[in-house]
């Protein structure tokens, strides 16, 4: 396994993860990969979509209501059709399937990750 390279304390700042609570999923059938949109309550950031290649190991039913960490400081990102308003954070397994990066215990939406 390779490492990326070193990054400074000043860079890691400037990354904004928050979490945020799943309120909807659809199926996305223009991506190249098998996806679903999220739409993801931020609290006072708002709700904001992303587009998520995490249909291997989660059924649209399971997400809803499920808390998950976001980077929400990137620039809108079109993928096919759709503006993607933020990053999903989960770990690629052996298969490159995607277990999300989750809460273990419920906190109020858009806090910050530190």
């Amino acid at each position: 396994m390779e490492l990326k390279p070193e990054i400074s304390w000043s860079d890691f700042e400037k990354i904004d993860m928050r979490n945020g609570t799943v309120i909807s999923v659809s199926d996305f059938p223009k991506a190249r990969n098998p996806s679903y949109i999220l739409e993801i309550d931020f609290g006072e950031l708002g709700i904001r979509k992303s587009a998520a290649q995490i249909t291997k190991l989660y059924s649209k039913e399971e997400l809803i209501g499920k808390q998950i960490i976001a980077v929400v400081n990137f620039p809108r990102k079109q993928i096919a059709n759709f503006f993607s308003e933020c990053l999903v954070l989960g770990v690629y397994g052996e298969n490159k399937e995607v277990t999300l990066l989750s809460l273990s215990l419920e906190v109020g939406n858009g806090f910050q990750v530190g």
